[in-house]
């Protein structure tokens, strides 16, 4: 079994990393990133919440999402480039962002890996919009924008020589899937993985 790694500091430093300390330059199959939103938002955890992130005024800050614009932009481009050079050559990355800064991560993974490796750009539905208070049209999907690093990325499952397992989706299993969840104490649950840990 292979181990994992779990890095606790700055993303750019653990990239660098990746790179120097482990040599991993062109081993990467997959990156799957969701950096902040260019919001110019702090995001707090509160204690009567402490599953979820959110904008609040109350609580402590989980994490500060002050860049916007082009200062965050280039932020960005910094660690895609590094990314790149992580990629194998059918290696395929994951960004996920929102509607407000998402053209222009767009345009930008463009210069980065090519406009002829953009792959698509997936829709995640991410809610449903009847509280919306505004008049206009509700927000209710983000952006996963992907990208290959070359014309020949790993596209099926059968290229990975994985055993996928099909999910079944009746009405039954979808049933017990929900009574299974309901007895789960707590806000959420999680899988044991085995993890190396460094910290930067």
């Amino acid at each position: 079994m292979s181990v994992n790694l779990l890095i606790q500091g700055d993303n750019i430093k653990g990239l660098y990393y990746l790179l120097r300390e482990r040599n991993l330059q062109g081993k990467i199959d997959l990156v799957y990133i969701d950096p902040p939103f260019a919001t110019g938002s702090n995001f707090t955890i509160t204690e009567d919440r402490a599953a979820t992130i959110s904008n609040s005024r109350s609580g402590s800050i989980a994490y500060s999402d002050r860049l916007t614009g082009f200062e965050f932009i280039e932020f960005l481009r910094e660690r895609l480039l590094l990314l790149r050079e992580l990629l194998s050559v059918k290696g395929s990355i994951y960004l996920h962002i929102d509607y407000k800064i998402g053209h222009y991560v767009k345009v930008m993974m463009d210069e980065v890996f090519g406009m002829e490796n953009f792959r698509n750009d997936i829709a995640r539905v991410k809610c449903n919009p009847k509280n919306f208070k505004r008049i206009g049209y509700g927000n209710v999907k983000d952006m996963i924008l992907f990208y290959s690093k070359t014309s020949r990325p790993i596209e099926s499952a059968q290229q990975l020589n994985r055993n996928w397992i099909g999910i079944d989706q009746s009405e039954h299993a979808i049933k017990a899937t929900v009574e299974k969840l309901e007895i789960i104490e707590g806000d959420f649950f999680t899988v044991k993985l085995e993890y190396e840990f460094t910290k930067l």
